[in-house]
């Protein structure tokens, strides 16, 4: 017995594989190296910033769409089988960019396509796999599997800005699915379980009886049925929505944003890098937060830091001081993923745990497609990002109202359960 209590809970191997799977997944590719591939869209393609954009938002639409479905596939048949077979097609969509032509409606196709398995191959799957693992450290172990995108956020768009100057853009696509194919996908197929029941064990590794029966209560949770009539579901995807359109309008745009304010090319690119940095900060030091304190404060400070980092950019900072604003508006979106999953976990429990996320989850990003069409259409208007900017600062102070409603969580660790207790109750549940 001793021996086993010294090895290492096969959990933790569990977010190792999540993070890695999200390093070099769609996030670091997709999302947070559109901004790099930003402006050579719009030269090859002799197109507006509005028009590139609505390809990412064509992408955003296609996730949120399909994110609820994921969601019920994932409960149904498990995140190992969705996760593997999403990988795949990851790979095979990006290897595809080799064959797109000179119509834009070609990369409109591309990028849908990419939508489509967007969700699958988000954190969802890997963040209902890692609520089942983990318990009282859910929070941390949340934060630690998010630092992978963190970290591919740093160097994703790095390698694109260099694989763009020496092959083109397309054949940049085409190396990040190779890149798909030979890394992540075989370590996921090696490690990935989706809870610890098959392999005997508990979550966090505990062993008593007593832990035992309090993850049984939360496994089962509410129905989808009683979440989806629940007004706690529907604040949460409000102040999501609100939250995920500010903080992807200001990270997709914050490349061109700075490059039109003077920085070079590659300093720009730095910004992304920048963000990247703040992403994993934001994913690991609210991980780490959320096992202790109350989330939704938790929720409320990150996305204060990013409202007020674009409030800083509505003032019209340039130079070293917009990169500093940039990494503030990185820590809101750093955390939001987490806190979303988490909140929901502790709020409606694991029964249905892959459906409310999906939902949440696709609330989250069809906000990020509404918000960076948005900040296109607002320069394209108005010239200049001082007007959406404006829009996307006051909806980060609603969200933030909203968050500050919620009540003590339903599904609380034994650690939460005093200090809930002195929270006011947003609403009464049969």
């Amino acid at each position: 017995m001793t021996k086993g209590r010294t090895r290492v809970f096969y959990g933790w191997w569990i977010v190792f594989t999540a993070a890695l799977g999200l390093c070099f997944g769609g996030p670091p590719i997709v999302v947070f190296s559109f901004g790099v591939f930003f402006k050579s869209l719009v030269r090859d393609f002799h197109a507006s910033r509005a028009a590139i954009s609505f390809a990412f938002t064509l992408h955003n639409l296609a996730s949120a769409l399909l994110a609820p479905l994921a969601g019920r596939l994932i409960d149904r048949f498990g995140a190992r089988r969705v996760i593997l077979i999403a990988t795949t097609l990851l790979a095979i969509i990006l290897l595809s960019a080799g064959t797109l032509g000179v119509s834009i409606w070609q990369f409109y196709f591309f990028y849908a396509a990419l939508g489509v398995i967007g969700s699958t191959t988000s954190p969802v799957p890997y963040g209902v796999t890692i609520s089942h693992w983990f318990n009282r450290h859910r929070g941390l172990a949340l934060g630690f599997m998010m630092m992978g995108i963190g970290l591919g956020a740093i160097f994703a768009p790095l390698l694109a800005q260099r694989l763009i100057a020496l092959f083109g853009w397309r054949i940049a696509y085409v190396i990040f699915g190779f890149i798909v194919l030979l890394i992540p996908l075989p370590v996921v197929a090696a490690l990935i379980e989706n809870d610890p029941a098959g392999r005997g064990l508990l979550p966090d590794g505990d062993e008593s009886r007593q832990q035992a029966s309090e993850q049984h209560a939360e496994n089962q949770g509410l129905t989808w049925h009683e979440i989806w009539h629940s007004p706690t579901f529907w604040l949460l995807v409000f102040a999501f929505f609100l939250t995920g359109a500010s903080v992807h309008a200001g990270v997709l745009h914050m490349p061109a944003l700075l490059s039109d304010r003077g920085l070079s090319s590659g300093r720009a690119a730095l910004a992304s890098s920048v963000i990247g940095i703040a992403l994993l900060i934001g994913r690991l030091t609210s991980g780490y937060l959320l096992d202790r304190f109350f989330a939704p404060r938790v929720a409320i400070s990150f996305f204060g830091l990013s409202a007020t980092g674009m409030a800083i950019l509505w003032a019209g900072s340039t130079g070293n001081f917009a990169l500093a604003a940039s990494f503030l508006v990185g820590l809101g979106m750093g955390a939001e993923t987490d806190i979303i999953a988490y909140l929901i976990s502790r709020y409606f429990g694991l029964r249905a745990f892959g459906t409310a996320f999906g939902h949440a989850f696709g609330a989250f990003v069809l906000a990020g497609a509404i918000g960076t069409l948005l900040m296109g259409a607002g320069f394209d208007w108005t010239h200049s990002y001082t007007l959406p900017l404006a829009w996307f600062t006051t909806a980060m102070v609603l969200g933030m109202g909203l968050l500050a409603r919620l009540g003590p969580y339903r599904y609380a660790p034994e650690a939460h359960k005093s200090q809930s207790m002195g929270s006011v109750q947003l609403e009464h549940e049969a």
